[in-house]
C-alpha cells in the first residue's frame, strides 16, 4: 500500500487556502477508517490528527465522518473527495518526488502482486528462487484475487495484477507473459474417461471448479465455456485452482484446469487427461501494473525479471491423453 507520511509538527503549505498536509491526512482516513489506525499510518498523534479532521470539515463544509461504534463513516461529499485525493497524492509520490535507481543487491523493496495459486506454483516461485540469489533483500506480499483489483491498482495500493490478459482493464499498461491451454482431466479409475468423450458426456458429467473473492468470481475456464455457450455442471466450487487436482482422486467428477497445473500435479496426484470434446480453450496470461508505476525504477526492474522468466519457461506437452 502506497503511503504518504507526514510529521506530527508541519508548516502550513497552503493552495487556494488548503493545508496540502491535510490530503495526507485525508487519504489515511478514508484508508483506515480509524482516527488511531490513520494517525498511526503518516506518523501523527492522535491529538493532531483530530485537529486535522477539524480542519478539512472546516474548509470542505462538511462533517466528513460520522462515528459508528469505532468505525469512521465517511459522508457522501468525503466519498466524492477520496479518489481525487488519492490521485494527486500518487501524482506527486511518482512524478514530482523522484525515485532512487534500484540496486537489487542492496534493495528492500516490498512489492505487492496480486496473482492466483496456479500462477504463484507455475511461475511466480522460479521469480522468487531467482530474486533470493540476486536480491534477497527484496520482499513479496502475494495477495489472492479481489473482488475489484482493478480500483487496488487505481488507487496504488498494488504493484502487479498477474491474470489471464481477458480479465485485465485497458487503463494501466499490461505486458504478455505466456500462452496457456486448459485440458481435461479426471481421475484414472473414472471409467467415463477411458475413451474419448462427447460433448453431451462432459456436459452431464459433475464439475469441479475454482471460484474466486466474497463474490465468487468464475475463473478463466468458466469465463471460457460461458464464451462458447457451455455451462457445466458444478458439483464443487474451491477457491482456488491448486485444490482442484487432489478433490478429483476417487470420484467420478472432472475438471478443466490449465495443462501447466496438470504438469505440476502429475508426479504426485495421479490424474487421467482425455482429450476435450470442446474447441481450444487459450488464454493469455498477462502483468498489469499502474500506469503512474510506469517510469518507477523498482516497477522497471521487477517488470523485466518477470518477463525474462516468462520468457523461459517451457512449453508444457499435452502427452498422456486418452
Amino acid at each position: 500500500m502506497v503511503t504518504f507520511p507526514i510529521m506530527d509538527t508541519y508548516e502550513d503549505m497552503r493552495f487556494k487556502g488548503l493545508d496540502l498536509n491535510l490530503l495526507v491526512a485525508l487519504d489515511a482516513l478514508m484508508t483506515k477508517r480509524s482516527v488511531t489506525a490513520a494517525a498511526r499510518m503518516i506518523n501523527l498523534s492522535q491529538p493532531a490528527m483530530s485537529a486535522a479532521i477539524a480542519r478539512l470539515r472546516t474548509y470542505f463544509g462538511d462533517e466528513l465522518f460520522s462515528m459508528q461504534g469505532r468505525e469512521l463513516v465517511p459522508t457522501p461529499r468525503a466519498e466524492a473527495l477520496a479518489p481525487a485525493v488519492r490521485d494527486a497524492l500518487l501524482h506527486i509520490q511518482l512524478s514530482v518526488i523522484a525515485w532512487d535507481p534500484i540496486n537489487p543487491a542492496q534493495s528492500d523493496r516490498r512489492f505487492r502482486i496480486i496473482l492466483s495459486d496456479f500462477m504463484i506454483l507455475v511461475f511466480f516461485a522460479r521469480v522468487v528462487e531467482r530474486l533470493a540469489r540476486e536480491a534477497p533483500g527484496v520482499s513479496f506480499e502475494l495477495l489472492p484475487l479481489d473482488d475489484d483489483p482493478h480500483e487496488l491498482l487505481r488507487r496504488g495500493d498494488v504493484d502487479f495484477l498477474i491474470l489471464p490478459d481477458v480479465f485485465m482493464s485497458s487503463a494501466h499498461p499490461k505486458a504478455k507473459l505466456f500462452d496457456e491451454e486448459l485440458v481435461c482431466v479426471g481421475c484414472p479409475t473414472n471409467k467415463q474417461l477411458l475413451g474419448d468423450i462427447s460433448v453431451e458426456t462432459y456436459m452431464s458429467m459433475g464439475h469441479v471448479a475454482a471460484q474466486f473473492g466474497r463474490e465468487l468470481k468464475p475463473s478463466v475456464e468458466q469465463w471460457l465455456l460461458l464464451g462458447h455457450g457451455f455451462k457445466r455442471r458444478i458439483e464443487l466450487v474451491v477457491p482456488g485452482f491448486t485444490l482442484i487436482p487432489p478433490l478429483l482422486s476417487g470420484t467420478n467428477r472432472i475438471a478443466t484446469i490449465p495443462l501447466r497445473l496438470v504438469r505440476y500435479f502429475e508426479q504426485t496426484i495421479p490424474l487421467r487427461m482425455v482429450k476435450s470434446p470442446l474447441p481450444p480453450l487459450l488464454f493469455t496470461e498477462a502483468v498489469q501494473w499502474p500506469a503512474l508505476h510506469n517510469t518507477d525504477p523498482g516497477n522497471i526492474w521487477l517488470r523485466e525479471i518477470l518477463l525474462q522468466e516468462a520468457s523461459r519457461l517451457a512449453a508444457p506437452h499435452e502427452t498422456g491423453v486418452s
